[in-house]
């Protein structure tokens, strides 16, 4: 990275206040310069280069790092999905949008194949050299073809007859029978054929999908085993027995191989009528979009791989040779298994805050005081029992609720259905656009109409991403209200895996904005005015620009001024921009950003005094929070919202104030310990890469997930962290 991108007049940006000219004593800054900026794509690729990284990770347990490495699988999976299908979409339309960076999407899918390629070889080397063979030394083996014995040979054979083969459909490739549509990542095979059949057919061509309702891994039973879990695959039942489905033809060679597909949903707003049956017709064309990745056997020969690559129209730098499974991420049924605790993260129970504890009466500590609790260290339990409660309480009159990410037959749901089903008033505004929940969120949606419930879709065109919950209660001759706000879904399952922060409150003001929150989602009006409340894309990326341009102007008068900032994703040009004339203003600013970032933190005159981290470890980083330090009077905001495009313009999201000091120090705290990590942090560089914190013998190791299981549930973290 160059060390000063200085031109003589910095592009004015009315979004951001006067502070501005805090910078003025200095060289003016190009911030438009596209070396400042890096790439979405390439920056979400090195999260997940980091994501595979944790399975070289000894201090983690076993069938940890080996769902690391499955996690990968799943990263990866989407990414060609998603990001990739989206710039070669861009280049087939001729629609090409360049970013901030600069890079063209030609030019970045080059990139991405390079680096791809790289770390997917890397990935099965780490699996082959070391995953696997430290697993066989447990007692946990992937049986081989040629290591089958005898009674295993048979039992296979016998498996491979009475449960597989009757659901096979073999696709003999002639005039008659064209090449296949496949179905988005399922497992195929192509057989070379020797020999003519009884219609006198001799193509030499053949397609097995196997079959999708089959387990791709299937445990050997104890008895022709000698001791240990023992599996074998099912690809590999199907190239042992590939002859059973040609009769009297030879088989020349069977290689696996998989297709991913474009499965991005593109609904137009302006030909919606019914978005919830246009979402049902878009789920189906999901399964065969346009091809965008072939991964094939490394032991497929040339010839088979050109010939799939020209059917699916595909080029050589769309190929990915792998030297094993081609769907890795089915082992995730080794990676859970539940027979060896010391091969895995210790259990641990999520605690309740004191004043929860013994509590009978959740609307009567909520009315008292707010509570703030951090999942999954603290249970998601409180929220859960605030909804049955509410559901039960003949003074409840109203809840109204966000479901952006749940499961249909959730305890989340269950309650809402019965609070209908009682006579309440029940509105749930349902995002039937969740990335891959869709189909699970129509069919809570269905489950809630016929409940009595009115659910309602959002807004065509906008997804809503906020996560709230208002209750209305009749208590005496008053109407008071209650709500829960967070940084997280309405998922208890994720309530465990994920790191988020939930509020519990009564204060009025904040209700009073929740409520003309869900007045402008079900209803149709002007912007509604909010008290504390920020909201996208209304008050949200208004409101962060100006908090981060006043920490500059406190920065150019000589106070102290430091941004804190945690989130999964930071790619807003404007957000980064403002960032930048705060650090070179003089503020200190420290990013957690746990995925994509686009800014370049340590870039000479620009941004020296920002440090960005991210941290993944047993839980994935999932909350947001804004920390400004304003002049010693600290405010602090949890949001459900990433600093992205679309997160911030695109989307109904909120953010809401933690107020009080006891709260705010809670939250403060945290972040301290986020900062102090040399564990589980990676620090991103000027160029684009990650690079663990240097640390010294006698410097003490500090993992913030450890520290806070420790803290606040009395668990160590498991491993020597």
């Amino acid at each position: 990275m160059n060390s000063r991108i200085i031109r003589e007049t910095s592009p004015p940006d009315a979004s951001v206040p006067a502070a501005n000219d805090a910078v003025s004593a200095t060289p003016a800054v190009d911030l438009t310069d596209n070396r400042l900026y890096i790439h979405r794509e390439l920056s979400q690729l090195q999260f997940n280069i980091r994501v595979l990284d944790q399975a070289l990770d000894e201090r983690t347990p076993l069938l940890e790092r080996l769902k690391f490495l499955l996690i990968f699988s799943r990263n990866m999976d989407e990414f060609f999905e998603i990001r990739v299908a989206g710039l070669k979409g861009q280049i087939a339309l001729d629609h090409e949008m360049i970013g901030a960076d600069g890079i063209p999407p030609k030019r970045a899918l080059a990139e991405i194949s390079e680096i791809a390629h790289k770390q997917i070889e890397r990935q099965y080397a780490i699996l082959n050299e070391r995953i696997l063979p430290e697993l066989a030394g447990q007692g946990i083996r992937i049986v081989r073809r040629t290591q089958w014995t005898h009674k295993q040979k048979l039992w296979v054979r016998r498996y491979f007859r009475e449960e597989v083969a009757p659901l096979i459909t073999p696709i003999g490739l002639d005039p008659t029978h064209p090449f296949p549509l496949l179905v988005n990542k399922s497992l195929n095979f192509i057989v070379r054929l020797d020999g003519v059949d009884a219609f006198g057919r001799d193509s030499g061509l053949a397609i097995v999908p196997a079959p999708r309702v089959l387990p791709r891994l299937i445990r050997l039973p104890l008895e022709i085993c000698e001791g240990g879990d023992n599996y074998v695959l099912l690809s590999s039942m199907i190239h042992a027995h590939a002859e059973e489905l040609f009769p009297g033809m030879t088989v020349l060679g069977c290689y696996q191989f998989r297709l991913t597909r474009n499965a991005d949903l593109t609904l137009d707003p302006e030909d919606v009528e019914d978005l919830a049956l246009a979402l049902r017709g878009e789920l189906y064309s999901r399964r065969f979009g346009d091809a965008v990745r072939l991964e094939v056997a490394d032991n497929c020969p040339k010839d088979l791989a050109d010939y799939l690559l020209r059917q699916f129209g595909l080029n050589e730098s769309e190929l990915y040779e792998v030297n094993g499974p081609v769907n890795l991420a089915r082992l995730f049924r080794i990676a859970s298994e539940a027979g060896y605790p010391q091969l895995q993260y210790p259990p641990f129970t999520p605690v309740l805050p004191k004043v929860l504890k013994h509590a009978e009466d959740l609307f009567q500590i909520i009315g008292k005081q707010d509570v703030l609790l951090l999942h999954p260290y603290e249970s998601f339990s409180p929220v859960v029992d605030l909804l049955r409660q509410a559901a039960k309480d003949p003074q409840v009159l109203a809840i109204k609720q966000t479901l952006y990410r749940t499961n249909a037959n959730s305890e989340i749901v269950d309650a809402l259905v019965d609070a209908a089903r009682a006579g309440k008033e029940v509105t749930a505004v349902v995002e039937l656009r969740a990335r891959f929940d869709e189909e699970s969120n129509l069919t809570l949606a269905s489950r809630l109409q016929q409940a009595g419930a009115m659910v309602i879709y959002g807004v065509v065109g906008i997804k809503t991403h906020a996560k709230l919950m208002l209750i209305q209660r009749r208590e005496g001759s008053e109407l008071v209200r209650y709500a829960h706000m967070g940084t997280g879904n309405y998922h208890t399952g994720n309530a465990r895996l994920y790191t988020d922060y939930s509020l519990l409150t009564s204060d009025e003001a904040l209700c009073e904005d929740v409520h003309k929150l869900f007045s402008q989602l079900t209803g149709m009006g002007k912007v509604l005015r909010m008290k504390k409340l920020l909201h996208a894309p209304f008050t949200l990326k208004k409101t962060l620009l100006e908090l981060i341009a006043r920490e500059t102007t406190h920065a150019a008068a000589g106070k102290p001024a430091q941004i804190v900032i945690k989130v999964n994703a930071l790619t807003e040009p404007k957000v980064i921009r403002a960032l930048y004339k705060a650090s070179i203003a003089g503020v200190q600013i420290e990013l957690i950003v746990r995925g994509v970032c686009c800014l370049r933190p340590g870039v000479e005159g620009v941004s020296e005094n920002i440090r960005v981290r991210s941290i993944i470890g047993r839980f994935l980083e999932h909350s947001r929070v804004y920390w400004f330090a304003n002049d010693g009077e600290p405010q602090l905001y949890l949001s459900s919202a990433d600093l992205m495009e679309r997160n911030l313009d695109r989307r109904v999201e909120s953010a809401f104030p933690i107020e009080g000091k006891k709260l705010q120090q809670r939250v403060r705290n945290a972040l301290d310990l986020y900062l102090a990590d040399n564990t589980s942090a990676s620090l991103l560089q000027a160029d684009g890469q990650y690079l663990r914190p240097a640390t010294t013998s006698d410097e003490p190791v500090r993992d913030v997930q450890a520290e806070l299981l420790e803290k606040l549930c009395g668990t160590t973290a498991g491993n020597s962290r």
